[in-house]
């Protein structure tokens, strides 16, 4: 088995290392991250909603995939109590839509998530006890336990690096990949690898390359391959978050269950607000397309808006009332998307490498792409690690991924 480079150890390229170092020695795997500190934009700030039927016909076999891989590992490995996985419910505290939306469009227009919703149909409900109610509002159930559930992304996502790291997966961290390069045949043969902070640089000799950098994927792609005249497909949404501690979210409502509740307060805003377990409520909604991409995920702390945030607080204020609503997190991240509104997961083409790069054919080589989740790339990032396990290394797909293709 070639050797594997993963360029973006968030939570897909972990994920993927995780299902990879299954089916092939560990420690032919490498893993490489630029950020000084690891899981710093969507893979550590995300809200860690989880949904199985929620998406586009496009994704529908790769989300209902990865939300049975989810709940499959939290059984397997505790995740209840490492990473906080729940089952939960999802309601809506916006009218009902007779004609929903694909969840594609919601990156677009601020729409919500769960007009997206794929259930049997919108139905009365109890309001989790944490939410404070004003006169004429609705409650209406859209998702209940069976198709929803709950995770802390970044302790998640510590979780899968840890075991990739203990089975041998090598990481290099932080670090960069500067460029590559190719053998007599000029076929792909080698890395460069430039770790940031001692100033050294290596190569590793590798026929695989995995580009798992969310946002950050074109420029990646654009620095190992520069006579391309490619560009990768994606683009970045920045979002803001919050996450509080309430009085009214105790031990004992947890017991009861986590909610994920969908609202909208006024055109393109919808806030989505989440209990977890361990006390804690994240409550996110405001994105920007405009909101440029910094250098590195870690960049975006000096960037996070106070009018963002104060907006956010707001709806802190209005969902769980006046008092005692403790912000124990600000945060800002960028999330990969795409204008078809779906992930990519596909081999980049020979032909888009640049006139003097080549790759092994099959499951011997290649560079491939695993980038543009949008707000799902939690939710399917077991999936997406798994199917690309299976892509990379020539085995056959546990998901239908065809129109997930990069088109060229």
């Amino acid at each position: 088995m070639s050797t594997t480079v993963i360029l973006g150890a968030g939570i897909i390229g972990v994920s993927t290392a995780y299902y990879l170092s299954e089916h092939q020695p560990a420690s032919s795997i490498h893993l490489v991250e630029p950020s000084p500190e690891l899981f710093a934009s969507a893979s550590g700030f995300a809200g860690g909603f989880l949904a199985k039927d929620w998406f586009s016909a496009a994704a529908a076999e790769l989300g209902a995939l990865s939300f049975e891989e989810h709940r499959r590992l939290a059984e397997k490995e505790d995740g209840a109590r490492k990473w906080g996985y729940a089952k939960s419910t999802s309601i809506s505290l916006s009218p009902a839509t007779k004609n929903k939306k694909r969840v594609d469009v919601w990156c677009r227009d601020g729409a919500s998530r769960a007009e997206a919703a794929s259930g049997d149909g919108v139905a009365a409900g109890v309001a989790p006890e944490w939410l404070r109610r004003v006169e004429g509002d609705a409650v209406e159930v859209i998702s209940d336990e069976r198709s929803v559930a709950q995770v802390d992304p970044l302790q998640l996502s510590q979780f899968l690096l840890q075991k990739c790291v203990d089975a041998g997966v090598h990481l290099h961290h932080p670090a960069k990949a500067i460029s590559i390069h190719t053998d007599t045949r000029d076929e792909l043969s080698s890395i460069r690898i430039a770790a940031t902070q001692s100033s050294t640089e290596s190569d590793i000799p590798c026929t695989t390359i995995v580009i798992t950098a969310g946002a950050w994927s074109p420029q990646v792609f654009a620095t190992l391959f520069p006579d391309s005249t490619f560009q990768l497909p994606v683009s970045s949404l920045a979002g803001h978050s919050l996450v509080v501690k309430s009085p009214r979210w105790t031990e004992e409502h947890e017991e009861r269950g986590c909610h994920a509740v969908f609202m909208t307060s006024q055109p393109g805003y919808s806030p989505e607000i989440f209990s977890r377990v361990g006390g804690h409520i994240y409550i996110a909604g405001l994105n920007s397309a405009a909101e440029p991409l910094p250098d590195l995920a870690t960049d975006a702390k000096g960037r996070i808006s106070r009018e963002a945030v104060e907006k956010l607080r707001g709806t802190a204020r209005e969902v769980l009332g006046e008092d005692n609503v403790e912000v124990v997190r600000e945060g800002l991240c960028f999330r990969p998307v795409t204008d078809k509104g779906t992930p990519i997961l596909d081999r980049i083409p020979d032909k888009c490498l640049g006139p003097a790069v080549r790759t092994r054919p099959g499951a011997e080589g290649g560079v491939y792409l695993a980038a543009g989740h949008g707000p799902w790339g939690i939710s399917m990032s077991l999936g997406t690690g798994k199917v690309m396990a299976e892509v990379v290394q020539g085995r056959q797909l546990s998901a239908d991924v065809s129109r997930l293709a990069l088109e060229v």
